[in-house]
């Protein structure tokens, strides 16, 4: 559990890294600009799944730009959404909803849900361009 804690704590200072401080977030609203920010580290600049943390962990990560292909050719934007917020009957890659790696991230930002799930739902839109024909 240490070092799972530990892995995600490094993939949160690369994602970070982009910025003048830690845990701040992003003033960009563009999905690129949140992907590569928040997602890339782990997921890579392509969505491959070859972010420069995903050697350290234990699971392999998920090939982003294939999302729509093993959902029989749609993309389940809901799912998403709550994934990337570690909301209850999302998958657990991203965190319990008690401690999600981003969702705080998203949830909570100038105390302004709204402006938070517009982060997601740009991120969304973004991991919706990615995919393969």
């Amino acid at each position: 559990m240490f070092r799972i804690h530990c892995l995600l704590m490094l993939a949160g200072t690369l994602a970070y890294a982009q910025t003048s401080s830690p845990r701040k977030l992003i003033t960009s609203m563009e999905g690129k600009d949140l992907y590569v920010a928040y997602c890339a580290s782990c997921h890579g600049l392509t969505g491959k799944g070859d972010g420069p943390v995903s050697p350290a962990l234990k699971i392999p990560m998920a090939d982003l730009r294939t999302i729509a292909k093993r959902n029989n050719g749609a993309v389940p934007k809901e799912e998403l959404e709550k994934m990337i917020l570690g909301e209850k009957g999302s998958r657990a890659a991203h965190g319990s909803e008690d401690m999600p790696v981003w969702g705080p991230v998203f949830r909570k930002v100038e105390n302004d849900r709204d402006l938070g799930l517009v982060r997601v739902r740009h991120l969304v839109d973004y991991l919706v361009s990615l995919q393969l024909k």
